[in-house]
C-alpha cells in the first residue's frame, strides 16, 4: 500500500514534533513546512535538520507567500497542522486561515487535521469567557474548512498528560506537589489523560482511514479515563507519600482567577468546565465521530502509571 505524503506545519511545536516523529516511523513520506520566519531560532533550526536526518523533506516558505504555500502544499496529499494554539486572538489564527486558503486553492490534498487535539470545541458553545475564545477560534477554522469543502478529521486528545496528571491536575506547575494538593469540588468528576506522544502516532492511524473522513476521532484511552481522585490516589501510591487535601468549591474556583493574567484565567474557565462540569466526558460519540482506541486496538498506549513513574 502506497504511503500519503505528509506535510506537518508546526513541525518543531510541542505537538508538531511528535506527528513528525510519528509520521517518519509510520513510513510516510514527511515533509515538514520551515518557515523564514523563526529568524535566529537556533533550537527549531536543528530540530528541523534532525528531522532532515531522520527522511523528512524540508519545504521552505512563508505563510504570508500565499504562491509558495499553495507550492508546498500541493506537494501532499495530507496537511496536519500543529500550530500553537494561544490563548488570545492571535497571528497563528490569521496563519490557519491561510492554510486552508493554500488547500482549497491546491485542491489536491485528500485530508486535512486543523490545529485542535484538545476538547472537541463544538460541545462548548457554553464556555466562559475569556476561555471561551480557544473553541471559538477552533471553530471558526471548522466553519472556513467545511465551507472550502475540504476533506477532513478532527483530533480531540482531552488532556495532554504531562500538562495535567503529574502535577495532579494542579494549575500553574508541571510538578507533583510536594505536601498538598487543591481538590476540584469532590474530585470525582472523570476527566482523560493522553500520552502526547500516542496523540500522534493516533493522529497519523487515521489519516487514510475512511472511517475517519469528515468525523471527530476522539482518542479515549480506557485506563486513562481518571477522576482527579483517581489521579492523586496513583500518585500517592508510586510515591509513598499522602498529601493532604484542599477541596476547592466551584464558585470559590472561579473567584480566584480575578486579578491574575489572561493566560490563567483562561486556565481556571477550561479546569472548570472539565472538572465541576465534566465536559471532557458527559456525553455519548456520535455518528460524527469515532474512537481511536477502538479503531486501533494494535496501539499500545502509554498508562498514567507509566507516565507518572518517570517524576518519581
Amino acid at each position: 500500500m502506497v504511503k500519503s505524503r505528509v506535510l506537518v506545519v508546526g513541525g518543531t511545536g510541542y505537538v508538531g514534533r511528535r506527528i513528525v516523529r510519528a509520521s517518519l516511523a509510520q513510513g510516510h513520506p514527511t515533509l515538514v513546512l520551515m518557515r523564514p520566519e523563526m529568524g535566529l531560532d537556533i533550537d527549531k533550526l536543528q530540530m528541523l535538520l534532525s528531522f532532515k536526518a531522520q527522511g523528512a523533506r524540508l519545504v521552505q516558505t512563508s505563510l504570508d507567500d500565499h504562491a509558495g504555500f499553495v507550492a508546498a502544499v500541493s506537494q501532499a496529499d495530507v496537511v496536519v497542522s500543529a500550530m500553537s494554539g494561544a490563548h488570545i486572538r492571535s497571528h497563528n489564527l490569521h496563519l490557519q486561515h491561510k492554510l486552508v486558503e493554500a488547500i482549497n486553492e491546491a485542491g489536491n490534498v485528500k485530508r486535512f487535521r486543523p490545529s485542535e487535539f484538545g476538547m472537541d470545541p463544538s460541545r462548548m458553545r457554553h464556555a466562559l469567557e475569556p476561555g471561551s475564545v480557544t473553541f471559538d477560534e477552533k471553530m471558526e477554522i471548522r466553519r472556513a474548512v467545511e465551507e472550502a469543502n475540504i476533506p477532513h478529521t478532527y483530533v480531540s486528545a482531552n488532556f495532554f498528560a504531562a500538562y495535567s496528571c503529574p502535577n495532579l491536575c494542579q494549575l500553574r506547575t508541571l510538578l507533583p506537589p510536594k505536601e498538598k494538593v487543591h481538590v476540584y469540588g469532590d474530585g470525582n468528576i472523570k476527566a482523560i489523560f493522553v500520552d502526547e506522544d500516542d496523540v500522534a502516532t493516533y493522529t497519523i492511524k487515521s489519516i487514510d482511514d475512511p472511517r475517519t473522513l469528515n468525523k471527530t476521532i476522539y482518542i479515549r484511552p480506557q485506563e486513562n479515563i481518571l477522576t482527579q481522585n483517581e489521579v492523586i490516589a496513583k500518585w500517592e501510591k508510586l510515591s509513598g507519600k499522602v498529601l493532604e487535601k484542599i477541596h476547592v468549591h466551584a464558585d470559590e474556583f472561579l473567584a480566584s482567577m480575578k486579578g491574575t493574567d489572561l493566560a490563567n484565567q483562561v486556565g481556571v474557565t477550561h479546569y472548570y468546565h472539565f472538572f465541576y462540569e465534566g465536559c471532557l466526558t458527559n456525553f455519548e460519540i456520535g455518528d460524527d465521530g469515532a474512537e481511536a482506541t477502538l479503531l486501533y486496538p494494535e496501539v499500545q498506549y502509554t498508562s498514567m502509571d507509566e507516565y507518572m513513574k518517570i517524576y518519581l
